[in-house]
């Protein structure tokens, strides 16, 4: 059974093979409007979302199938004290593939191990979102002509800006791609990810500037600082405005550059830079529906021609280390063991949230 748990999950090759239907879709929609017909989306949002939720179900819809779900946790049995690994159990009853967002970093890896359909991680925390990934690439591939030898700037909240981890992730392995990663100490890449760059020889470095820095970039990805991972609203208040595209700083930047944002935005972009061609981030959101229809399609095709329940493989649980992580699925929900990666000697890694310890 293939489930979406990180951007990793693909190949460099499946990924091309996922864009190349996107593309396809694009050009000819009405092909596509009945290969889902009988087929049931169920979305568990547990944490709130516009573009991610509505983009599933659009395209869920757009293929001729059905969607059903919840779009808070407030209006699911977890208020009531359910698991995650319940919920899955019961859902998958009831629909043919999950698209699951949850605010513990760890969560969809936990319902990849109980589910007998797809699930795919739409959100996980500040962990990883690999079907932003899956968007972002489309539209650089669309807009760029490529994904290899590209300067890619990533500005705002590093730190907990999972759909930066999942990007990084995914363009690592991509040949000639060097990054840029502005942001303050505060809000830096975390030590995982940036470990991940520096074993795979990337090209990157770590600024504060945005300034000093736009010129050299050919994507610049704006992210949003947010407020919902801070410990204490005071940090916020601190960071939340630290950096703002606008005129001035486009007027910097090359002529064929583009913006690209997850949203959505605050501050962090001026509405002044919304008629910029260059601008492209409401274009990316259409996007994104188009890749999650390639997604849902080949998942649920995979899952046809391969039936059965298959649990991916996870590392022997350990009764003395810990996670730390205040964000991981362990620390929310009773009977996950804490399981530990070995990634050096001393050294571990949560093999649900995958901080170090």
């Amino acid at each position: 059974m293939r489930h979406v748990i990180s951007p990793l999950d693909f190949s460099v090759e499946e990924i091309g093979q996922l864009l190349a239907l996107a593309d396809e879709i694009i050009a000819n929609p009405a092909a596509y409007a009945h290969k889902c017909a009988g087929k049931k989306l169920a979305t568990l949002f547990f944490e709130p979302s516009t573009r991610t939720r509505l983009s599933f179900e659009a395209a869920m819809l757009e293929l001729g199938g059905q969607v059903l779900g919840f779009s808070s946790a407030s209006s699911s049995s977890a208020t009531k004290g359910e698991s995650v690994a319940d919920t899955v159990r019961i859902v998958q009853n009831y629909a043919d593939i999950i698209a699951m967002r949850h605010p513990k970093e760890g969560a969809a890896a936990v319902a990849r191990q109980f589910a007998r359909v797809p699930v795919i991680n739409a959100g996980d925390g500040g962990h990883l979102h690999p079907t932003q990934t899956l968007t972002d690439l489309l539209t650089i591939h669309r807009l760029k002509g490529r994904l290899s030898h590209l300067t890619v700037g990533l500005c705002g909240d590093l730190k907990f800006g999972r759909t930066v981890h999942s990007l990084i992730r995914a363009m690592l392995r991509y040949e000639g791609v060097r990054f840029v990663l502005v942001s303050p100490r505060e809000l830096q890449v975390p030590a995982y990810i940036r470990t991940e760059m520096e074993a795979a020889g990337a090209d990157f470095v770590q600024v504060e500037s945005l300034e000093e820095h736009i010129a050299e970039m050919d994507v610049l990805y704006m992210t949003r600082v947010q407020q919902e991972r801070f410990a204490n609203v005071e940090d916020y208040l601190r960071l939340k405005d630290v950096y703002i595209l606008d005129a001035a700083k486009m007027a910097l930047a090359k002529p064929d550059m583009i913006v690209l944002h997850p949203l959505p935005r605050v501050n962090e972009i001026a509405h002044e830079v919304d008629d910029d061609p260059r601008a492209v981030y409401f274009r990316q959101a259409l996007f994104g529906k188009y890749v999650r229809m390639a997604l849902i399609l080949t998942l649920l095709e995979e899952a046809e021609a391969r039936p059965g329940l298959a649990r991916a493989e996870l590392p022997a649980a350990s009764d003395t280390l810990v996670c730390r992580n205040p964000h991981c699925i362990t620390t929310a929900e009773n009977g996950i063991r804490q399981r530990f990666v070995q990634t050096a000697p001393g050294r571990w890694r949560c093999a649900w949230c995958e901080h170090d310890v």
